[in-house]
Protein backbone atom coordinates (compact mmCIF):
# COMPACT_ATOMS: atom_id res chain seq x y z
CA UNK A 1 0.00 0.00 0.00
CA UNK A 2 1.21 3.49 -1.22
CA UNK A 3 1.47 6.06 1.87
CA UNK A 4 2.47 9.50 1.79
CA UNK A 5 3.87 10.18 5.73
CA UNK A 6 3.54 13.82 6.98
CA UNK A 7 7.05 14.25 6.72
CA UNK A 8 7.44 14.28 3.06
CA UNK A 9 4.97 17.38 3.10
CA UNK A 10 6.54 21.00 2.89
CA UNK A 11 5.79 22.71 5.91
CA UNK A 12 7.84 25.87 6.34
CA UNK A 13 7.00 28.85 4.58
CA UNK A 14 10.23 29.35 3.56
CA UNK A 15 10.61 25.72 1.99
CA UNK A 16 7.19 26.42 0.24
CA UNK A 17 8.47 30.00 -1.43
CA UNK A 18 11.59 28.31 -2.68
CA UNK A 19 9.98 25.61 -4.67
CA UNK A 20 7.36 28.29 -6.10
CA UNK A 21 10.37 31.01 -6.78
CA UNK A 22 12.68 29.02 -7.91
CA UNK A 23 11.30 26.26 -9.49
CA UNK A 24 10.40 25.09 -13.40
CA UNK A 25 6.61 25.84 -13.71
CA UNK A 26 4.83 22.80 -16.12
CA UNK A 27 0.71 23.56 -16.25
CA UNK A 28 -2.40 22.18 -17.81
CA UNK A 29 -6.12 22.70 -17.45
CA UNK A 30 -6.31 20.85 -13.62
CA UNK A 31 -3.18 22.27 -12.06
CA UNK A 32 0.51 23.93 -12.33
CA UNK A 33 3.18 21.68 -11.42
CA UNK A 34 6.59 23.30 -9.69
CA UNK A 35 9.58 21.64 -9.98
CA UNK A 36 12.22 22.35 -7.72
CA UNK A 37 15.74 20.43 -8.78
CA UNK A 38 18.20 20.02 -5.72
CA UNK A 39 21.54 21.10 -5.79
CA UNK A 40 23.82 18.20 -5.06
CA UNK A 41 24.02 17.21 -1.62
CA UNK A 42 21.16 19.35 -0.42
CA UNK A 43 18.98 16.37 1.38
CA UNK A 44 16.62 18.37 3.27
CA UNK A 45 14.04 19.16 0.52
CA UNK A 46 14.39 16.25 -1.62
CA UNK A 47 11.41 13.88 -2.25
CA UNK A 48 9.19 16.58 -0.54
CA UNK A 49 5.69 18.24 -1.81
CA UNK A 50 3.71 20.44 -1.58
CA UNK A 51 -0.10 21.18 -2.56
CA UNK A 52 -2.56 24.26 -2.73
CA UNK A 53 -5.27 25.66 -3.78
CA UNK A 54 -6.26 29.55 -3.83
CA UNK A 55 -9.44 30.94 -2.71
CA UNK A 56 -10.42 32.00 -6.33
CA UNK A 57 -11.19 28.05 -6.95
CA UNK A 58 -13.84 28.41 -4.54
CA UNK A 59 -15.15 27.54 -0.60
CA UNK A 60 -13.32 25.56 2.04
CA UNK A 61 -14.71 22.72 0.90
CA UNK A 62 -14.16 23.05 -2.56
CA UNK A 63 -10.13 23.44 -2.04
CA UNK A 64 -10.43 20.85 0.13
CA UNK A 65 -11.20 18.60 -2.80
CA UNK A 66 -8.88 19.93 -4.75
CA UNK A 67 -6.25 19.14 -2.89
CA UNK A 68 -7.13 15.97 -2.00
CA UNK A 69 -7.67 14.48 -5.90
CA UNK A 70 -3.96 16.49 -5.83
CA UNK A 71 -2.31 14.33 -3.12
CA UNK A 72 -4.26 11.35 -3.81
CA UNK A 73 -2.80 11.21 -7.97
CA UNK A 74 0.54 12.23 -6.42
CA UNK A 75 0.80 9.60 -3.55
CA UNK A 76 -0.77 7.02 -6.53
CA UNK A 77 2.51 7.61 -8.82
CA UNK A 78 5.23 8.74 -6.01
CA UNK A 79 7.08 5.85 -6.72
CA UNK A 80 7.28 6.51 -10.33
CA UNK A 81 8.65 10.11 -9.91
CA UNK A 82 12.67 10.64 -10.15
CA UNK A 83 14.59 11.86 -6.47
CA UNK A 84 16.42 15.02 -5.62
CA UNK A 85 13.40 17.46 -6.36
CA UNK A 86 10.92 19.41 -4.79
CA UNK A 87 7.22 19.73 -6.02
CA UNK A 88 4.20 21.94 -5.54
CA UNK A 89 1.26 21.42 -6.84
CA UNK A 90 -1.20 24.34 -6.90
CA UNK A 91 -4.59 22.82 -8.37
CA UNK A 92 -6.52 25.44 -10.58
CA UNK A 93 -10.46 26.05 -11.71
CA UNK A 94 -10.74 22.95 -14.03
CA UNK A 95 -9.72 20.24 -10.81
CA UNK A 96 -13.17 21.54 -9.31
CA UNK A 97 -15.43 19.41 -11.87
CA UNK A 98 -12.39 17.02 -12.34
CA UNK A 99 -12.62 13.16 -11.35
CA UNK A 100 -9.84 11.66 -9.83
CA UNK A 101 -8.71 9.41 -13.19
CA UNK A 102 -8.67 12.80 -15.01
CA UNK A 103 -6.40 14.41 -12.38
CA UNK A 104 -4.27 11.40 -12.35
CA UNK A 105 -3.46 10.75 -15.93
CA UNK A 106 -3.15 14.63 -16.42
CA UNK A 107 -0.45 14.20 -13.59
CA UNK A 108 1.42 11.75 -15.05
CA UNK A 109 1.45 13.71 -18.50
CA UNK A 110 2.59 16.56 -16.55
CA UNK A 111 5.11 14.71 -15.06
CA UNK A 112 6.97 13.47 -18.41
CA UNK A 113 6.34 16.72 -20.36
CA UNK A 114 8.45 18.12 -16.75
CA UNK A 115 10.80 15.05 -17.32
CA UNK A 116 10.71 13.99 -13.88
CA UNK A 117 9.34 10.42 -14.61
CA UNK A 118 11.52 7.34 -14.40
CA UNK A 119 11.17 5.79 -17.85
CA UNK A 120 11.44 2.21 -15.87
CA UNK A 121 8.29 3.36 -13.76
Amino acid sequence: MLTLPRKRMLKRRSDFQKVYRSGHSFANRYFVLYVFRLPKGEKRLSGRVAFAAGKKLGCAVVRNRVKRLLREAYRQHQHELRDGMALLLVGRRGAVKASGTEVERSFMRVARKAGIAREDG
